[in-house]
Protein backbone atom coordinates (compact mmCIF):
# COMPACT_ATOMS: atom_id res chain seq x y z
CA UNK A 1 0.00 0.00 0.00
CA UNK A 2 1.56 3.24 -1.06
CA UNK A 3 1.80 6.05 1.43
CA UNK A 4 -0.16 8.38 -0.85
CA UNK A 5 -3.10 6.03 -1.19
CA UNK A 6 -3.06 5.30 2.53
CA UNK A 7 -3.16 9.05 3.23
CA UNK A 8 -6.08 9.56 0.82
CA UNK A 9 -8.04 6.75 2.44
CA UNK A 10 -7.42 8.08 5.94
CA UNK A 11 -8.27 11.64 4.87
CA UNK A 12 -11.59 10.49 3.39
CA UNK A 13 -12.39 8.67 6.62
CA UNK A 14 -11.60 11.69 8.78
CA UNK A 15 -13.45 14.20 6.59
CA UNK A 16 -16.45 11.90 6.28
CA UNK A 17 -16.62 11.34 10.02
CA UNK A 18 -16.34 15.08 10.71
CA UNK A 19 -19.04 15.95 8.18
CA UNK A 20 -21.31 13.21 9.49
CA UNK A 21 -21.00 14.29 13.12
CA UNK A 22 -21.38 18.02 12.40
CA UNK A 23 -24.39 17.46 10.14
CA UNK A 24 -25.99 15.13 12.64
CA UNK A 25 -25.57 17.74 15.38
CA UNK A 26 -27.20 20.34 13.12
CA UNK A 27 -30.06 17.93 12.26
CA UNK A 28 -29.09 17.83 8.57
CA UNK A 29 -29.69 14.15 7.89
CA UNK A 30 -29.04 14.29 4.14
CA UNK A 31 -25.61 15.82 4.69
CA UNK A 32 -24.96 13.32 7.49
CA UNK A 33 -25.66 10.48 5.06
CA UNK A 34 -23.22 11.98 2.56
CA UNK A 35 -20.58 12.17 5.27
CA UNK A 36 -21.19 8.55 6.21
CA UNK A 37 -20.84 7.55 2.55
CA UNK A 38 -17.54 9.40 2.29
CA UNK A 39 -16.30 7.72 5.45
CA UNK A 40 -17.29 4.30 4.10
CA UNK A 41 -15.57 5.02 0.79
CA UNK A 42 -12.38 5.83 2.67
CA UNK A 43 -12.61 2.57 4.61
CA UNK A 44 -13.20 0.63 1.39
CA UNK A 45 -10.26 2.33 -0.32
CA UNK A 46 -8.04 1.46 2.64
CA UNK A 47 -9.15 -2.16 2.61
CA UNK A 48 -8.59 -2.41 -1.14
CA UNK A 49 -5.09 -0.99 -0.88
CA UNK A 50 -4.28 -3.26 2.03
CA UNK A 51 -5.45 -6.29 0.05
CA UNK A 52 -3.28 -5.26 -2.90
CA UNK A 53 -0.31 -4.95 -0.57
CA UNK A 54 -0.80 -8.40 0.91
CA UNK A 55 -0.39 -10.06 -2.48
CA UNK A 56 2.95 -8.37 -3.10
CA UNK A 57 4.69 -10.14 -0.21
Amino acid sequence: MSAGERAKAKAEQIVGKTVRKAAHAAHRETLAAKGAALEARGRARGAKEQAKGSFKH
